[in-house]
Parts: C-alpha cells; sequence; structure tokens
C-alpha cells in the first residue's frame, strides 16, 4: 500500500483509467461534501487533515483523534497476520498528515494510504486491542470534523471473534458509500426496516424572502407547510424528518445539501411557492433535475433560485465546470434517476388524487441547483404560485394545507413502498 499521495491528481487518474461504477459514487460522495469551491482546487473535495493528530495513552487503551476539513463516512475493521486495526473513509487527502514524536507503545506502525475508494489510516499493533468508541463529532459553525477513536485491550480470542465479524460486515457491505459515518460493527438497515429519512427544505429565508405578494413571504409560507408536514409525517411510525431551516434563516444551496447527507437523507424535498412575472402559473408543480428545462418559466425559476444564493454568499453549484466530475455526477444520477422519477410519480399522483389542482404541466424539468445532490432522490415541489390568486388563497388556508400535507404523505408511503419492493428485486 502506498502512502500519501495528491489525492487530486489520483482520483483524477482513476477516473479517466476505468473507476468502476460504485468507486465512482465514492468519490462523488466525497467531492459534493464540500460544494462547488472544491471543484475549483483540482479536485480538491476530498477531507483534508485540517490539524495535528492526536494518538497517545489513555488508561490501559489508547485515545486517537484526527481533525478533518470536513465529515466524511468512516468505518473501522479488525486485520490479523499482522495485528491491525484499520480505520477507512471516503475519502482523505493524507498529504497534512503527520505525527511528532515516538508511537506510544501499542502501536508498532503507523501508515496511511488509498485501497481502492478508501482512504486507509492503518494502526499496526503489538498486542491485541479493539475499538471501545468511534464517532466523529462535526462542528456545526466551521463544518470542520474531529474522528475520534478508544481502543481498549482485548483478548487475543475477542480480536480474532472480531476479524471474522468484519469479515462477514465487510463481504456484506462490499464497496457501497454511505451517507453517513459507519460506527464499528453497524450496518444501516435497509427502508422497510427502519423509518424513511426525509428532509424537507423550506425554500428561501432571512436575507432571501423569495416571491412576495401582499405583504407575505415565500420563505415564511413555506416554513410554516414545511413545518405542518414535518408534524404529520413524524406522527407516523415510518418517516424520520429533519427540516434544513426552522426559522428565517438563510441556508446556502450547498448548506441544505449538506444537512441532506449528514441526515443520511433517503429522499430530499425542496418547497417553494414562487411568483412568475406573467402570472399565468397556478398549481402544484414536481421539478426534478435536468440540464435542458422542460420550457423557459422553467429555466427563469431555476436560474432565480441560483441568483438568490448568490447574493446571500452562498454556492452556486449549476456551473461546475470540472470534466472528471461531470462524468461522475452524471454515473451517479443513473443510480439515483429511478427512485427520483419514483418520487415524481408518486408525488403527482397522489396530490393529483386528492383533487388538488396541479399545474397543466405537473412534472417539469430544471437545473435546479438545489437538486443536485446526486446520492439522494430529490425533487422541487412548487406548493403553489404567489402569482396566481387562487393559489395564494390556498396556502393561507390551513385547511387546504392540511389536504395538501396529506396528500404528501400518502406519496412518500408510495414512493418507500415501491423502493422497498424495488430492494427486494435487486437481491434477487
Amino acid at each position: 500500500m502506498q502512502g500519501s499521495r495528491d489525492q487530486g491528481a489520483a482520483g483524477a487518474r482513476a477516473a479517466t483509467q476505468g473507476m468502476a461504477r460504485r468507486g465512482f459514487m465514492a468519490a462523488l460522495l466525497a467531492i459534493l461534501a464540500g460544494g462547488r469551491a472544491a471543484f475549483a482546487q483540482d479536485f480538491a473535495a476530498l477531507a483534508r487533515v485540517s490539524g495535528a493528530p492526536l494518538l497517545r495513552p489513555e488508561g490501559a487503551g489508547l485515545r486517537l483523534e484526527l481533525p478533518l476539513s470536513q465529515p466524511v463516512p468512516f468505518r473501522l475493521r479488525h486485520l490479523a497476520g499482522p495485528l491491525r486495526l484499520v480505520v477507512e473513509f471516503r475519502q482523505v487527502d493524507w498529504s497534512g498528515f503527520g505525527l511528532s514524536g515516538a508511537l506510544p507503545a501499542p502501536v508498532a506502525a503507523l501508515r496511511t494510504g488509498q485501497v481502492g475508494g478508501w482512504s486507509r489510516l492503518v494502526l499496526e499493533l503489538a498486542q491485541p486491542m479493539g475499538a471501545a468508541r468511534a464517532g466523529m463529532r462535526v462542528d456545526e459553525a466551521s463544518g470542520q470534523a474531529l474522528l475520534q477513536l478508544l481502543l481498549e485491550p482485548v483478548s487475543a480470542e475477542v480480536f480474532a471473534a472480531r476479524v471474522a465479524e468484519d469479515a462477514v460486515r465487510f463481504s456484506q457491505d462490499g464497496d457501497t458509500p454511505r451517507g453517513e459515518p459507519l460506527r464499528a460493527g453497524q450496518r444501516r438497515p435497509g427502508l422497510g426496516a427502519r423509518p424513511a429519512v426525509v428532509v424537507l427544505d423550506p425554500g428561501h429565508g432571512g436575507i432571501d424572502p423569495g416571491a412576495e405578494r401582499g405583504g407575505l413571504r415565500e420563505s415564511d409560507l413555506m416554513l410554516t407547510f414545511a413545518q405542518e408536514l414535518a408534524e404529520r409525517l413524524r406522527r407516523s411510525d415510518g418517516f424520520e424528518v429533519v427540516l434544513t431551516r426552522e426559522s428565517d434563516v438563510f441556508v446556502s444551496l450547498e448548506g441544505r445539501i449538506r444537512i441532506a447527507r449528514r441526515a443520511g437523507a433517503d429522499l430530499f424535498i425542496s418547497l417553494h411557492a414562487d411568483a412568475l412575472a406573467d402570472g399565468a402559473a397556478s398549481g402544484a408543480t414536481v421539478y426534478t433535475l435536468s440540464d435542458t428545462a422542460t420550457d423557459a418559466a422553467a429555466e427563469a425559476l431555476a436560474e432565480r433560485h441560483d441568483r438568490a444564493d448568490l447574493l446571500g454568499g452562498g454556492v452556486d453549484l449549476s456551473g461546475a465546470d470540472d470534466a472528471v466530475a461531470s462524468v461522475l455526477m452524471a454515473i451517479a444520477r443513473n443510480e439515483t434517476q429511478p427512485g427520483t422519477e419514483r418520487l415524481a410519480q408518486a408525488l403527482v399522483g397522489a396530490i393529483s388524487g386528492a383533487g388538488l389542482a396541479m399545474h397543466r404541466r405537473p412534472w417539469q424539468q430544471a437545473a435546479f441547483s438545489v437538486l443536485k445532490a446526486p446520492d439522494i432522490p430529490s425533487a422541487l415541489l412548487e406548493v403553489g404560485f404567489m402569482s396566481s390568486p387562487r393559489d395564494l388563497a390556498n396556502l393561507q388556508d390551513a385547511a387546504w394545507r392540511t389536504r395538501m400535507a396529506e396528500a404528501i404523505h400518502a406519496a412518500l408511503d408510495t414512493w418507500v413502498a415501491e423502493e422497498i419492493a424495488q430492494a427486494e428485486l435487486r437481491r434477487r
């Protein structure tokens, strides 16, 4: 295994040499964790070592702390011949890694490198030791992360059992990237064995009020509706709900995507109630991502959303021009596109089936940057248009909002059932 290297160059070479599809997905998860700013750094959206690592004795055990520029999925594995504890990340640029002084006695050697789509930190051990605690803390203000690992002495029998358990677990996990850190001995159950994680994104907020009509602001209307919808979903047994904002604050497009990934989102729905200059649009409309807009109005809406984000100091993801990243994103979307399409179909079917007004073209496509997390099925729902008097009245009507929330709830129930069925077909 080679030591630290320039991960930017390595990522580009690997991509051009026909990396397997799952490898592409893994690299992409690391890239998108930092938003478009990372594309300008020659593929450097990988997490970087952002400070001095700590490796010191703690009681009879050993503490490892590794500061990173951003959170990344990680997993632990125990290996024998020689005894090793390996921490694997998706992915880390090791160029800033370095320890001063001698290694603590339980560690015979320490090295870093890249294996497949994983970045590895290997602790070669002079005696059997196991992971007692492992976690990644994230500073919400800076976005930086701190891996914390506590090792404790274990018997040879216990270490051998963990090696065997990890061999089985890793053969099941394969090389599939996760949207959240993997803890030691943990594998995330599939849908059906746990609640679906839904991220609701109330559009705009703070210095970006969105559309405005008659003293009403889109940001306020969508926050109210998102909170009502979240409460309805949380009362059921099948959903965990995360909101990208809980108050009138500005959250960048990049930040909204990051929140979804940290939550381990199964799906992402951005809620809006825009206004169009000609006032012709009315009725609920579902948008999914495409480089080509369905019509001029859809294109104008997408451009407006991106401009609002730039005014707020956020990062516009729509102009990413890195050739390798573009290939990665296209491949990743091929993986999630069927789920996104099933989500759009479920929303259109449930809303229209509830007798609620929909746009004459209820499912459209446009290059909305907030939908550019290719590893998460995502849709943007225009609940209504504030430029339509009928829609504006509906948005202020609590009874109408309840009917819309019920329809969306039904759509998500349908989507989850279909995803479980699709997963079962893939296992056969």
